[in-house]
């Protein structure tokens, strides 16, 4: 299966559940408009590859785990955006939804966006015992526990000198969690030994961490056209990154190390578990710069 097939089945897991939600249509458009804005999808596309590496087929409650985690993430956008955050103005080369609409409007947005999947999750056609573990790695992933705790750290560390371990912590939270989540998610529903769950939690820490030193040299690197949204956003804000304590070299090279490793992990599920792992293989080495 090709990854537009993937992400038409995602988008259209999104689209019926807004379909159904008839109270505010202006609240409705404005979610849709950042879940439209496109992007790598990313989250989504490692879950389902994964699943199937695992050896399931891919059913609509597959779909709609998929869908979850791409909902926070979005929700994240919209809020990272807002001038008491990141201040920016466009995302996904094109207007942030703040600016579409207004803050309140984009605030609520993105509430919609973090609360909306755990009722997704709970209605996809698992056992309760699977779903209720889908919803708790997906809260831990995303709230005080995951996403929202690495923002909170980042926001305080602007314009402070922090070490790497302090750098990796934040990035662990803020990025690295609801990265890990679709590995550990694939993992649940495919009811692997604990002792492989635990290795796809790995791979998804490591992949975590590879996307955000990416991330970081992009910012200091890339051009508006190919970021989607300012650059160099990160060094006018004075945050910590990866080139700015490493070296932008070094950093290169950190996240070479970082994916072979995700690598290698991958390969060892692949000798337990898994009969092909060539999608999931592939999205890994897409994080891959040259310097």
């Amino acid at each position: 299966m090709d990854n537009q097939t993937y992400l038409a089945g995602v988008e259209a897991a999104i689209e019926a559940y807004y379909q159904e939600a008839g109270i505010s249509d202006r609240l409705v458009e404005a979610v849709l408009y950042s879940v439209r804005a496109g992007g790598k999808r990313i989250r989504p596309l490692l879950f389902l590859q994964m699943v199937e590496a695992l050896g399931q087929e891919l059913t609509p409650a597959h779909y709609q785990v998929a869908a979850s985690v791409e909902m926070i993430h979005t929700g994240s956008l919209i809020h990272d955006d807002l001038p008491a955050m990141d201040n920016d103005d466009y995302r996904r080369g094109r207007l942030t939804n703040h600016k579409q609409f207004d803050e309140a409007t984009a605030i609520l947005a993105g509430d919609s966006l973090f609360l909306d999947p755990f009722g997704l999750v709970a209605a996809a056609d698992f056992s309760a015992e699977i779903r209720i573990k889908l919803v708790k790695a997906l809260s831990d992933a995303s709230g005080t526990l995951g996403m929202v705790a690495g923002q909170m750290l980042d926001m305080v560390s602007e314009g402070q000198s922090i070490d790497l371990k302090q750098l990796e912590t934040i990035h662990a939270n803020k990025t690295g969690k609801l990265l890990t989540f679709p590995f550990v998610a694939a993992g649940l529903v495919s009811e692997v030994p604990a002792k492989t769950l635990l290795k796809l939690q790995k791979i998804g820490e490591l992949v975590g961490l590879a996307f955000q030193v990416r991330d970081d040299i992009l910012d200091l690197t890339a051009d508006f056209e190919a970021l989607g949204k300012t650059p160099q956003k990160d060094l006018l804000a004075e945050k910590s990154t990866y080139p700015a304590l490493l070296g932008l070299e070094e950093s290169y090279a950190f996240l070479e190390v970082t994916l072979d490793q995700a690598r290698q992990l991958l390969a060892e599920v692949t000798n337990e578990q898994i009969s092909s792992i060539e999608g999931v293989g592939a999205l890994i080495e897409r994080l891959r710069l040259h310097a």
